[in-house]
C-alpha cells in the first residue's frame, strides 16, 4: 500500500463499484484507487507490488498468493442481431458446430476442446474479435460481463448452457494480510463492519456482559395457627 490509499485492480468486465462504496464508508482515512489491467498482466502487477489487491480470473498461478474464489460467470456467444442464434433464448455448444468462432489471444475461457470451427484469424485483443464479429464473419464466446463491456447496438448474445465459465476470485500477496486487506475480505464476503476482521472489528469496545443477577429463594408464606376454642 501507498502512503495514503489501497490500490485494487481488476480484470476487464468486473464491476468494483458497489464494494468501492462500502469501503468509501467504512474506510474514511484510506482512499481506495480502482485500476483495470488486462487479464494477462494483473497477476505479475500484484506480484511487483504495484496494487494491493486484485480482482482476478480464475485460474491463476497462485504461488505465494492468497485466492478467494467468489463468482462464476455466465458464458455467452456473440453474434449480429440477423443471425439464427439470435432466434434462440439459449444454445449449446453442439448448436455452433458449423459456426467459425474467433479466438483471441487474450482469451479468458479454458477450454478442452474448442468448439466450432477455427475462424481465419485470431485477433490480438477481444475488442478487436466483437469488430470482427460485427463483421459477419464469424462467432466469438466469452464471459458475460465481457460481451456487456464491449456491446454494440447491432450485436446481441446468449447464453452457451454447458460452456466452460469462468471465475472471479480477489487475490493479494501471502506476506501482506494487513488490516486493511482483512477489512476488503470482509466488505467482499457481506461482512458487517462488527462482524470484520479488519481495522473497524479492532476499535469496536469489547462488549461488556451485564452483572448477574443472584436469584433469592422464594418465601413460602407462614401459615396462621388456629385457635382453640
Amino acid at each position: 500500500m501507498t502512503e495514503g490509499e489501497f490500490r485494487l485492480a481488476y480484470v476487464p468486465g468486473v464491476t468494483p463499484a458497489k464494494w468501492a462504496g462500502v469501503w468509501a464508508e467504512r474506510v474514511r482515512d484510506v482512499p481506495l484507487r480502482l485500476v483495470q489491467v488486462p487479464a494477462a498482466d494483473i497477476v505479475p502487477l500484484l506480484r511487483k507490488g504495484d496494487v494491493d489487491a486484485a480482482f482476478v480470473r480464475l485460474p491463476v498461478d497462485r504461488e505465494a498468493l492468497h485466492v478467494i474464489p467468489l463468482y462464476l460467470e455466465t458464458t455467452v456467444v456473440v453474434v449480429p442481431k440477423d443471425h439464427a442464434v439470435a432466434a434462440a433464448e439459449e444454445v449449446e455448444l453442439a448448436d455452433l458446430a458449423d459456426e467459425d468462432v474467433f479466438e483471441p489471444l487474450d482469451e479468458v475461457l479454458t477450454w478442452d476442446e474448442r468448439p466450432g470451427q477455427p475462424a481465419f484469424t485470431r485477433p490480438e485483443h477481444t475488442a478487436e474479435a466483437i469488430e470482427l464479429v460485427a463483421s459477419g464473419t464469424g462467432t466469438l464466446l466469452l464471459p458475460q460481463s465481457l460481451a456487456r463491456l464491449h456491446h454494440r447496438r447491432d450485436l446481441t448474445y446468449r447464453t452457451v448452457t454447458d460452456a466452460p465459465q469462468s471465475q472471479i476470485g480477489l487475490a493479494w500477496l501471502e506476506v501482506v494480510t494487513t488490516d486493511l486487506m482483512e477489512e476488503l475480505i470482509g466488505i467482499v464476503r457481506g461482512r458487517t463492519p462488527n462482524s470484520s476482521r479488519g481495522r473497524n472489528a479492532q476499535q469496536q469496545p469489547p462488549r461488556k456482559k451485564p452483572p448477574r443477577q443472584r436469584s433469592t429463594p422464594k418465601q413460602q408464606p407462614r401459615r396462621q395457627k388456629r385457635r382453640r376454642t
